[in-house]
């Protein structure tokens, strides 16, 4: 059944389990804030790519504010709960300052593949390693999903929204694996010729092949 949220359109893409902080200074996200503490309701993040509004949108619940200013500005803390598709767009929510959206959730299918999951961990990992994120690496659950790495693996913002319209665990992994088979190796080659030019002008310690 359809259902009226306010909306928060960015310029980025929320995954479903992301924790997500922002800094609120506009009147009307201030609006929109306040009444989400007081009617313990949530609020949407439609991403806004290529000057226009996309269909799809994460589902944010407000999880602390951490602080607030003098001026009414606020910093709060947001955990995404799940993927809504928006049926009616309202620039202006009825009676609000904020825009808003008659909006259904969209049901994923989260199963995993155990096979494909092990192929991209030990593939994430190499990543990882590569460019020295080793503390995200340590930080990854077991039972991880492809929404937790998904920012963190190199795709494009459109990429990204791809992913949040793919309902199926298993078909963000084969997306997820064909990327890291594009990117890996050309990642590793870029470190390995770092390694070269810092190496370049240092005295080497070399064996001469044996004739």
């Amino acid at each position: 059944m359809a259902r009226l949220i306010p909306l928060f359109p960015l310029n980025l893409v929320v995954f479903p389990g992301e924790k997500l902080n922002l800094h609120i200074f506009e009147p009307r996200y201030r609006q929109l804030v306040r009444e989400c503490i007081e009617q313990n309701t949530t609020f949407g993040i439609p991403p806004y790519l290529d000057n226009s509004l996309s269909e799809l949108g994460t589902e944010m619940r407000l999880v602390s504010v951490e602080q607030t200013y003098a001026s009414g500005e606020l910093d709060i803390r947001t955990r995404a709960v799940g993927v809504f598709r928006i049926n009616k767009f309202y620039r202006q929510a009825p009676g609000k300052l904020y825009a808003g959206g008659l909006i259904e959730e969209v049901v994923q299918d989260d199963e995993a593949d155990p096979v494909l999951r092990e192929i991209i961990t030990k593939q994430v990992r190499q990543l990882y390693e590569a460019l020295g994120l080793r503390k995200l690496l340590l930080e990854l659950p077991a039972d991880y999903c492809i929404f937790d790495v998904a920012h963190h693996i190199g795709f494009s913002t459109e990429q990204e929204y791809q992913l949040l319209a793919t309902t199926s665990e298993q078909e963000r992994q084969e997306m997820v694996r064909e990327h890291l088979d594009t990117i890996l190796p050309v990642v590793l080659e870029t470190e390995r010729l770092k390694d070269r030019v810092r190496l370049n002008g240092h005295f080497k310690n070399l064996t001469p092949p044996n004739f």
